[in-house]
C-alpha cells in the first residue's frame, strides 16, 4: 500500500511521508495512436468515472489526452458521505480512488477513453495496483447512464483479450463522485520529483508516451 511505501520512504529520509495526507502540494508532442475521426462540434461535454489504482496515476495520465478539458480526483463506489482521504484508506467507506474526466465528446469519445484505460492499469489484479493494496485501489468504472453501462461492457469483453487473466474491473452506477482534498488535485504535476511520482507515476507516463497514446504535456485546462 501506499501508506507502507511512504513510510519506509520516511525512514530512509526521502521526501515523500508516510502519509499522503500530512503532505502539502509544493507549489513534457507526441500523436495518439488510431486517432478517432473527427465529430461534429457541440459545445458539450461529457464526464467519464474511472478508478484504477492510485489516482495521482489515473490523473497524470487522462489529462496528457487531448480532448480532455479537466480531471478531477476523489472517490466514488463506497457508501460513506463527504469522506476524507483518511478515512478511505481505512478500508472502511468502500470508495475506490476515482478519476472524474470532463472530455469533448467531439474531440475524444467515451469508448476512446476506456480504451485508454485498459492500458494505463493492470485490471486483473484484486484490489491492487502494484505495491498499492486494497478496496481504496480496486479498478472500477462507474457509469451515468445506460449508453456509458453498455460501452464499458463491451470494452471490457474485448480488452479481455489482451490480458491472460480475467479482467475483474468492476461496472457500477455512479452515485455520487467525492472530489479529494485540493493538495491531491493534479499531484503529480506539483510535485513530480518526490519518490512516489518518481519510482511509480513518471515509468507509468514514459511507457504510454513511447506507445504514443498520450502526449508529454498536460492538455487540460487549469
Amino acid at each position: 500500500m501506499k501508506q507502507i511505501f511512504f513510510a519506509l520512504l520516511a525512514i530512509s529520509a526521502l521526501t515523500v511521508s508516510c502519509s499522503r495526507a500530512d503532505q502539502p502540494t509544493q507549489p513534457t508532442n507526441s500523436a495518439m495512436n488510431n486517432p478517432e475521426p473527427k465529430m461534429p462540434a457541440t459545445n458539450k461535454t461529457e464526464f467519464a468515472d474511472l478508478g484504477g489504482g492510485c489516482f495521482w496515476c489515473m490523473e497524470a495520465v487522462f489529462e496528457r489526452l487531448p480532448g480532455v478539458v479537466s480531471v478531477k480526483i476523489g472517490f466514488a463506489g463506497g457508501t460513506t458521505e463527504n469522506p476524507t482521504y483518511r478515512e478511505v484508506c481505512t478500508e472502511t467507506t468502500g470508495h475506490a480512488e476515482v478519476t472524474e474526466i470532463e472530455f469533448d465528446p467531439a474531440k475524444i469519445s467515451y469508448a476512446k477513453l476506456l480504451e485508454i484505460f485498459w492500458q494505463a492499469h493492470d485490471p486483473t489484479t484484486l484490489n491492487r495496483q502494484g505495491a498499492d493494496e486494497g478496496t481504496s485501489y480496486r479498478s472500477i468504472i462507474l457509469y451515468r447512464d445506460e449508453k456509458q453501462k453498455l460501452l464499458a461492457e463491451k470494452s471490457k469483453l474485448e480488452a479481455q483479450k489482451d490480458f491472460h487473466h480475467p479482467i475483474v474491473t468492476e461496472i457500477v452506477p455512479l452515485k455520487k463522485f467525492y472530489i479529494a482534498e485540493d493538495y491531491h488535485q493534479e499531484y503529480y504535476d506539483n510535485n513530480s520529483s518526490q519518490s512516489y511520482c518518481q519510482v511509480v507515476i513518471a515509468p507509468k507516463l514514459e511507457k504510454l508516451e513511447k506507445k504514443k497514446i498520450i502526449q508529454q504535456t498536460p492538455q487540460t485546462t487549469k
